[in-house]
């Protein structure tokens, strides 16, 4: 075997500035899958976290279901008519949660449940001096809200429970209250409800998810003073469930909504446009990258190729000596395995550099998140994968020449002075 690894250096020395190509081919084809993954893993995996943190895994509803043939079935006993109402307006409903006390009762009971935060959804304006935006109303719990999901993690000042002392207080989205004007907690702001209220409460603290529709649309407040604000005394719109493991969550909602009649919605389903473009993206990247393994595989094969025609009366003589057909296959297949070997070894040490370099640079980005810079997943199972990749493209890349070389008989050889 020591001789068969000897030749095969000896073989690939020959070829230097053609070894020294293919090697950088499948270096830049095993940094680029390192980095690129990094890349798209890192940006996934925050907005999914963040998501999450802020959101929790399942919410229950009230689902919103127009019927446009109430009136036809008023006017007609006959199921089948040549009739169709035209811009029906939607009938005067209360979308409210109506034992959301006992639904918290009952699934706190659950060991697969970690917190459960009732919630009230609305809509609003606020005004600030002469700046007007809408907001999205959100009223919580404070002391469930905290179990429930992170919320804690992204304020400003983490005064959360001090909308539990004082129910004129609220918290605004960093990105809302920068649009109005406010920089700085303690500022009063006007709250207009959908029926015409103004109600006047001051600014404690700031949520700053990263996600720019979050942060740029809510204001969160106790839920009693939202109830008065919108006038719906005891309601609840919305339940929040925290679970275990994340994963089940198409499981419990399907559970929660037979077993309540209320719509559960996992975060799976809420994502799934998110989830889609994550998952074409991981496509895009992974032809790239494959694409340029599969340019380095050729330069592999051409390079092997080329040395089995050029050697022809070297293998012709060592088949004469007692090499095997094996030894053959595994001296030229050696080669691949070498380009491939360091190659790969040479790929990880520059997409590790290369990694290391992009987390230093910082710039804004704002789009669907906000972050300074670029946000990387640094799995050292991207490095092992890329290694493996290159040994794999390398392989066949180098099997059929290999075994090509194999197949070639001395006598042939000699008589035809090859």
């Amino acid at each position: 075997m020591k001789h068969n690894i000897f030749i095969s250096f000896k073989l690939i020395v020959e070829r230097k500035r053609q070894t020294i190509v293919a090697l950088l081919g499948v270096a830049i084809g095993v940094a680029a899958f390192i980095v690129m993954t990094s890349l798209m893993r890192g940006f996934q995996t925050y907005f999914i976290e963040q998501a999450l943190n802020i959101n929790g895994h399942i919410k229950l509803k009230v689902e919103e279901n127009y019927d446009d043939f109430r009136i036809l079935r008023k006017a007609f006993t006959q199921k089948n008519n040549l009739f169709v109402v035209i811009g029906s307006k939607p009938k005067e409903k209360k979308y409210k949660i109506s034992n959301f006390k006992e639904i918290v009762r009952k699934y706190s009971k659950d060991r697969r449940f970690i917190g459960i935060s009732p919630h009230l959804i609305g809509t609003g304006v606020v005004v600030y001096g002469t700046k007007k935006k809408n907001a999205s109303l959100v009223g919580i719990f404070p002391g469930l809200e905290d179990k429930t999901v992170s919320f804690k993690n992204y304020l400003r000042k983490g005064k959360i429970r001090q909308i539990e002392s004082n129910k004129n207080n609220i918290i605004i989205g960093i990105k809302l209250a920068k649009d109005l004007g406010i920089k700085q907690a303690g500022k009063k702001v006007n709250i207009v409800s959908p029926t015409g209220g103004v109600y006047t409460l001051r600014i404690i603290d700031f949520l700053d998810t990263g996600i720019t529709e979050i942060d740029k649309t809510r204001i969160y407040m106790h839920i009693k003073k939202l109830q008065t604000i919108l006038q719906k005394p005891n309601e609840v719109n919305e339940i929040v469930f925290k679970i275990v493991n994340p994963e089940e969550a198409p499981t419990l909602a399907r559970r929660i909504s037979a077993e309540t009649g209320y719509k559960a919605e996992s975060w799976q389903e809420a994502f799934r446009n998110f989830l889609s473009l994550f998952k074409m993206q991981n496509y895009i990247t992974y032809i790239i990258v494959f694409s340029i393994l599969i340019v380095s595989a050729f330069g592999i094969f051409n390079i092997i190729m080329m040395t089995v025609l050029e050697k022809k009366r070297d293998i012709a003589i060592l088949k004469a000596m007692g090499y095997e057909n094996l030894d053959i296959t595994v001296i030229f297949a050696l080669q691949g395995l070498i380009i491939g070997l360091a190659g790969g070894i040479l790929g990880n040490i520059l997409g590790y550099y290369i990694l290391e370099w992009l987390e230093t640079v910082r710039f804004e980005v704002e789009g669907i998140i906000r972050a300074k810079g670029f946000i990387l997943d640094r799995d050292p199972v991207y490095h092992i994968l890329g290694f493996l990749f290159a040994l794999l493209f390398s392989f066949i890349s180098a099997f059929y020449p290999s075994f090509r070389a194999s197949k070639l008989y001395p006598v042939d050889i000699f008589r035809s002075g090859g």
